[in-house]
C-alpha cells in the first residue's frame, strides 16, 4: 500500500512468491551469485499511475541519511559486491495489470494475464523466450479501443541488458483470431524509449478480417468460406517522451471479397477495404484515421462509406460520407449477429457529415455540418415491453448545412397511428454521445390510445424443472408502467382526433406538451369530454420511484353522470353526485401521485376544486344516502329539489375532502351544508333545515296557530341532522329534541309579547275604573296580575306539550299525534 501521493493505493499484491533453487545456494559466499532456477508470482495484481506532475507511485525507494553521509551505499555486502541472481525461468499466473497515466489519459488494463520467460539472466546478452496471454483493454482520452480483446505472444526476444535493448525474433501474436507476426526492437534511453516495429499478417486470406471482431460477435470461423484477400500492415518507429510517440503507418486493405457463414442464408460480397492509420510527426494531436473507400454488398443492395477522421486520440475531426441503400433484415441473415430487436426495414442513405467530437459533447451546433437525406420504410419494432409493434410506414429526414428536418414520420403501434413532421437539433450528438433528443415536432392522429405504450413487467416465478426449483420470467398482463422517455428533450403540438385513456375517451385534443428530464408539461391543452370541454395545463413525472403530476383542470358543461361514471377522482372527491343528473361547471388544481397505468393516487392527493351546478336534479334511489334521508323526512322529497347555479368550494389533503359551507333551497326549506368526508367515503356532515311550521301539516298547524294566536307563516324550526358512516352505509341521526326546544321559545316569546299586550289593555281599562270608582282599585289590579300569571303557565306548558306530539308525529313517521290531548 503507497504513500503520499499515492496514499491507500495498492501498488502491488500477490498470493504467494516462489523461488526454486538448490539449498547449497544459502550457503555461497557473498561473491558468488546465488542460483534461482525459477520464479513464480501467483494471483498478482500489479498498479502502475502516473499522475498529472509526473510522479509514478513505483517509485518507493528512500534515501538513507546514514547512508548519505558516509557515501556508502547501504544495500551492498562487507566488500562492497551486491546480490545477484541467475534466474532461468520465471512466470507470473493468473494476474492483472493497470497502468494508468493521468496526463495523457492512458489506461492500458491486463486481465487473465499469465507469461512466462526462460532465459539467463546473468549474460550481458541472452536469449528471452516467453509465452504470453491475456485480455487487453485500452483508452486513450476517454475513448475506448480495446474491450477485453484476447492476446496471444509467442516470441524469442534477444536481450542486451548492458545497453537496455531488446530485438524481436521469432515471434507470432494473436489479436482475437488475427495473427501477426513482428520484428524490430525496443531501447530504454535515460530520457527516452527508442521504439523501430513492424508487423504483417502471415497471410492474405479474408478470414483474417473476420478474426480481428471480437469473437462474442464473430463466433466461430469454422466452416466460413472467404473469397478475396485482407491484409494489415504497420510501422511504429521513433522516440517516445513526454511529447512525443512513435510515427505511425497502419495500412488495412482488402479487394473484391466476400464471406459466407455456413448456417446463414447469404453472403456479404464485393468488399473493398481501403483504411489508414497514420501519424506523420510524432505529435499525438496529428494521428488520423483515413477511409479512401468502404463497400460491401448482399443480395443488390450495395453500401458505401469514405472520409477522414483526424486528432484521433483527442478532438476527433469526422469528414464522412455514407451512401447506399440496405434491406437490414439481411444483415442478420448475412453475419451472425445476435440482436434483442429484429432488424428490417428498407434504409437509404446518401449524405455526408463534418463535425467534431467536442462539440458534439458541448451542444454546438453550429458546428455540425451535414448534408443530404436519410429514409426508412417499412420498419418494425418489437419488444416483450410494448403490447403491440410499433409500424413505420416511412421515415425521411433531410439533412442541411444547418438543421435537420423530420420531413415525415408515419407510424401505427396497436390503434394509435401518428404523424409526425419537425426538426432535429442533435441527431449525430443522439446517435453518437448518447444526448438527449432535442427537437420541435408536430404529430397529428386520428386515435391514441394509451395503452399502446404501457410496459410490461415481468416477474420471477418458482418452477420445477428437473427436480429443482428455478426462477422463470413472466410477462404480468395487467401490471403496467407508463415511462416518459428520458433521452427526450423535446417539444411537440399535437392534435387528435380520439384519445383512450383508461375508461374516458377524448375527442377533439390539442395542445402542446413539452418533455424534458422524464417530465410531460401540458399547456393549452383542450378536448371535448363527457358532452363538454376540458382545459389541462399541469405536469406529470416519472423520474421517481413512483409517477407523479401537478394539473389544472377546468371542465365546462360537463354531463355529471358520465363525469363521475368515467372519473375516479370525481367520485373520489363528490361521491353524492352520481344521484344527480344535469350539467357542471368545475375548476380543479390538484396534485399528487400516479398509479403505474396513470390513474390518481386519490390517497396521496391534496388540492381544492370550485364546483357549479348549471342544472342538476337528484335522484335518491341512485344512493343509500339520500334514499335513507328521503325515507326519515316526511316533509320533503328530495327528488323535487332543484339545485340550479349551486356553487360550493372543496379542499382535499391526505386522503380527506373538507366542503365549504353552502346553502341551498328545497321548495322553501334553507339547507345549510358543511363537513367532509375521507376519500375511503367515510363522512362527517352536519345539515341544518330551517322547516317553515306550516309544513308541519294543517291538523296539527291549526292547534299551534291556537296555541301562538298568530300567523304560522311566521314560524320556522332549525331541525339539526349529523350524516355518519359511509355513503354506501350512512347513519342519520335527527336532533328532534333541539327543533322542539327552538319552536317552543319562539312560540313562548310570542306569547309573551302577545300577553304583555293584553296586560295593557286591561291596565288601561283598570285605570279608567279607578277614577270612576276609587275603592276598588287595589282588587282589581290584583285580580288582573294573578289571571295574566296563570295564562302563561297554562300556555307555555300546552305549547311545549303540542310541539313535542307535532315534530315526533312527523319525524318518527310511526308515532301518531294524540289529537285528544292536543285539543284538550
Amino acid at each position: 500500500i503507497n504513500n503520499a501521493p499515492f496514499a491507500g493505493d495498492t501498488l502491488a499484491s500477490g498470493s504467494e512468491l516462489q523461488l526454486d533453487m538448490g539449498i547449497t545456494q544459502l550457503f555461497k559466499g557473498s561473491g558468488d551469485p546465488i542460483q534461482v532456477n525459477e520464479v513464480k508470482l501467483n494471483d498478482a495484481f500489479i498498479n502502475i499511475k502516473v499522475d498529472t506532475l509526473g510522479n509514478a507511485n513505483y517509485d518507493i525507494t528512500k534515501t538513507d541519511s546514514l547512508a548519505t553521509t558516509n557515501d556508502k551505499p547501504i544495500a551492498t555486502t562487507e566488500d562492497g559486491d551486491g546480490f545477484q541472481f541467475d534466474v532461468q525461468h520465471y512466470e507470473l499466473n493468473n494476474s492483472r495489470i493497470n497502468y494508468l497515466e493521468e496526463s495523457t489519459k492512458t489506461f492500458l488494463r491486463l486481465t487473465e494475464v499469465n507469461h512466462s520467460g526462460t532465459g539467463d539472466f546473468s549474460a550481458d546478452v541472452s536469449t528471452l523466450e516467453t509465452e504470453t496471454t491475456a485480455l487487453a483493454s485500452f483508452d486513450l482520452d476517454g475513448v475506448n479501443y480495446l474491450n477485453a480483446n484476447k492476446l496471444q505472444l509467442t516470441a524469442d526476444i534477444e536481450m542486451d541488458l548492458k545497453n537496455q535493448k531488446y530485438t524481436f525474433k521469432d515471434n507470432e501474436a494473436m489479436i482475437n483470431q488475427l495473427p501477426l507476426v513482428f520484428q524490430g526492437y525496443v531501447q530504454i534511453n535515460e530520457n527516452n524509449n527508442d521504439i523501430d516495429l513492424s508487423f504483417k499478417t502471415p497471410s492474405s486470406d479474408f478470414k483474417n478480417f473476420l478474426a480481428v471482431i471480437p469473437e462474442e460477435y464473430a463466433k466461430n470461423l469454422d466452416g466460413v468460406t472467404t473469397t478475396g484477400d485482407f491484409r494489415v500492415s504497420g510501422i511504429i518507429k521513433g522516440i517516445v517522451d513526454e511529447t512525443h510517440i512513435p510515427t505511425l503507418d497502419i495500412s488495412i486493405s482488402s479487394n473484391n471479397a466476400s464471406f459466407k457463414y455456413p448456417d446463414l442464408p447469404k453472403a456479404v460480397e464485393d468488399i473493398i477495404i481501403d483504411a489508414q492509420i497514420k501519424n506523420e510527426t510524432g505529435i499525438v494531436d496529428d494521428t488520423y484515421l483515413r477511409l479512401g473507400n468502404v463497400t460491401f454488398r448482399i443480395d443488390q443492395d450495395k453500401f458505401a462509406a469514405s472520409g477522414r477522421i483526424d486528432r484521433l486520440t483527442t478532438n476527433p475531426l469526422v469528414d464522412l460520407a455514407l451512401k447506399g441503400r440496405l434491406n437490414l433484415a439481411n444483415l442478420e441473415k448475412a453475419y451472425p449477429l445476435e440482436l434483442d430487436q429484429d432488424l428490417n426495414g428498407i434504409l437509404v442513405v446518401d449524405m455526408t457529415t463534418n463535425f467534431d467530437m467536442q462539440s458534439v459533447e458541448k451542444e454546438q451546433y453550429q458546428n455540425i455540418k451535414s448534408s443530404g437525406m436519410a429514409n426508412l420504410t417499412n420498419f418494425k419494432y418489437t419488444s416483450p415491453e410494448l403490447p403491440n409493434a410499433l409500424t413505420l410506414s416511412e421515415a425521411a429526414v433531410k439533412f442541411n448545412t444547418s438543421t435537420i428536418t423530420l420531413e415525415k414520420l408515419q407510424g401505427q403501434t396497436g390503434e394509435t397511428d401518428l404523424a409526425a413532421t419537425g426538426s432535429i437539433q442533435n441527431l449525430i450528438p443522439f446517435l453518437l454521445s448518447k444526448q438527449d433528443l432535442k427537437g420541435r415536432f408536430s404529430v397529428k392522429s386520428n386515435t391514441i390510445n394509451l395503452a399502446d405504450f404501457s410496459v410490461a413487467e415481468t416477474t420471477k416465478t418458482p418452477v420445477e424443472e428437473d427436480g429443482k426449483t428455478k426462477e422463470k420470467e413472466a410477462v404480468v398482463a395487467n401490471s403496467e408502467a407508463i415511462k416518459i422517455p428520458s433521452f427526450l428533450d423535446a417539444g411537440i403540438d399535437f392534435s387528435a382526433g380520439k384519445v383512450i385513456y383508461d375508461n374516458i375517451t377524448l375527442t377533439n385534443v390539442k395542445g402542446n406538451i413539452l418533455i424534458a428530464d422524464e417530465t410531460a408539461t401540458l399547456s393549452n391543452v383542450t378536448s371535448n369530454v363527457f358532452g363538454g370541454n376540458i382545459a389541462i395545463d399541469g405536469n406529470v413525472s416519472t423520474k421517481g420511484v413512483k409517477p407523479t403530476f401537478a394539473m389544472k383542470l377546468d371542465l365546462k358543461s360537463i354531463d355529471i353522470g358520465q363525469s363521475f361514471a368515467g372519473m375516479d377522482l370525481l367520485q373520489g372527491i363528490a361521491p353524492i353526485a352520481q344521484a344527480l343528473q344535469g350539467k357542471l361547471n368545475t375548476d380543479i388544481q390538484l396534485k399528487g401521485n400516479l398509479s403505474d397505468d396513470f390513474t390518481p393516487v386519490l390517497s396521496s392527493l391534496a388540492g381544492n376544486a370550485l364546483a357549479e351546478l348549471l342544472t342538476a336534479k337528484v335522484n335518491p334511489d341512485k344512493m343509500a344516502l339520500l334514499n335513507t334521508l328521503d325515507s326519515k323526512l316526511d316533509f320533503i322529497n328530495l327528488k323535487d329539489i332543484n339545485l340550479n347555479d349551486l356553487k360550493t368550494q372543496l379542499s382535499f389533503d391526505n386522503g380527506n375532502v373538507v366542503v365549504k359551507p353552502f346553502d341551498f333551497d328545497v321548495k322553501g326549506i334553507k339547507v345549510n351544508v358543511s363537513g367532509s368526508h375521507s376519500l375511503e367515503n367515510i363522512m362527517n356532515y352536519n345539515l341544518t333545515l330551517d322547516v317553515p311550521a306550516r309544513l308541519l301539516g294543517s291538523k296539527i298547524g291549526g292547534a299551534l296557530a291556537s296555541l301562538s294566536a298568530t300567523d304560522l307563516d311566521k314560524y320556522t324550526v332549525d331541525l339539526p341532522i349529523s350524516l355518519t358512516g359511509s355513503f354506501s352505509s350512512p347513519q342519520v341521526g335527527i336532533n328532534t329534541q333541539m327543533a322542539v326546544n327552538n319552536l317552543t321559545q319562539q312560540i313562548i316569546a310570542t306569547q309573551k309579547d302577545k300577553l304583555k299586550e293584553e296586560g295593557t289593555n286591561k291596565i288601561k281599562d283598570a285605570l279608567g275604573g279607578i277614577l270612576g270608582n276609587a275603592t276598588g282599585n287595589k282588587t282589581t289590579t290584583d285580580t288582573t296580575a294573578t289571571a295574566q300569571k296563570a295564562d302563561t303557565t297554562t300556555t307555555k306548558k300546552e305549547v311545549q306539550d303540542a310541539v313535542k306530539g307535532i315534530l315526533g308525529g312527523i319525524l318518527g313517521k310511526k308515532k301518531k299525534v294524540d289529537t285528544t290531548k292536543t285539543n284538550n
